[in-house]
């Protein structure tokens, strides 16, 4: 739909560039008198400062060197030069990261895969399974206490079902952060179902997601481990903000808790329904999606 608007606009606008300027007419066959008419005694005066007779001579003297310009000119390929400056936009943005999002490099793609970690990777399940909520909870928490920029949670199913159930039908988003005078910075959210018990979101800029695409590295990764979630009602969460990113531990919390508001973790939310109506707008590219209202949403206290 935004697309189809954007055309006809470019349609309406091309029409009535061509109705104003249909007088508009250029002479090919006499352009090239016109310039030499034109600019006579500045050819003479070149033509003597080569010790050649008249400004017939100077063209033919030139006509070689100017055949080779035209080749020169039609050699640059403009995608290249795109690409290159693309490049330099890029570099530009590293070098001023005070003032703008840092970019990383992006992902290696000939990096083998690891296999995802699992509840198991982190706690023996078989020992932990029969505590006490309260015992668990202490454990969990413990596991990680010592991790740098590491992040805990535990949710019960009616939260849980609720996020996966709107993660699995919008698996991707834009959140907003405040920058301090500099507005907001937006982010990219995308979630990966990548076990039968396990559950990925992952945060990363919009920036970079835009300048390196699938090969992206993730800034924040959240993980919901569901294999206690039919026997004790819980499922763990653990989540780890990358050392390089710019991000602050304040900032991404502030961000993993938006993730939970708008994916409807927060079950008793009042601000539930505008939240799950952007996200909804948001996947299905609505044009009514509105930036304002997002980040009105994101900023609100419900």
């Amino acid at each position: 739909m935004i697309v189809n608007k954007i055309a006809s606009r470019i349609s309406l606008g091309s029409r009535a560039f061509a109705k104003n300027n249909r007088f508009i007419r250029f002479n090919s066959s006499n352009t090239k008198d016109i310039v030499i008419q034109r600019y006579q005694d500045k050819l003479k005066e070149r033509a003597n400062a080569l010790g050649l007779k008249d400004v017939d001579e100077l063209k033919d003297k030139l006509k070689d060197d100017i055949e080779k310009k035209k080749k020169e000119f039609s050699a640059v390929d403009p995608l290249k030069e795109l690409e290159e400056y693309e490049r330099r936009q890029a570099l530009e943005i590293q070098k001023n990261n005070d003032k703008t999002i840092k970019v990383r490099s992006p992902i290696d793609k000939n990096t083998p895969q690891a296999p995802y970690k699992v509840l198991n990777s982190y706690v023996d399940v078989e020992k932990v399974k029969d505590l006490p909520l309260k015992e668990l909870e202490f454990i969990w928490r413990a596991r990680f206490q010592n991790t740098e920029r590491s992040m805990v949670a535990l949710l019960n199913n009616l939260q849980f079902a609720s996020m996966y159930a709107n993660a699995f039908k919008n698996p991707s988003f834009i959140l907003p952060l405040p920058k301090d005078e500099d507005g907001y910075e937006m982010h990219f959210v995308q979630w990966s179902f990548v076990g039968p018990k396990t559950t990925h979101c992952m945060l990363t800029t919009v920036a970079e997601y835009k300048l390196h695409k699938e090969y992206a590295k993730p800034h924040t990764t959240l993980m919901f481990h569901q294999d206690l979630s039919e026997t004790k009602d819980v499922v763990l969460m653990n989540g780890q903000v990358e050392k390089e990113s710019s991000l602050t531990m304040d900032e991404a919390q502030l961000l993993v808790l938006n993730v939970q508001r708008f994916y409807g973790g927060i079950t008793s939310a009042k601000g539930n329904d505008k939240k799950l109506a952007l996200l909804r707008d948001f996947t299905s590219g609505n044009a009514d999606f509105n930036m304002d209202e997002l980040i009105a949403e994101a900023a609100s206290i419900d």
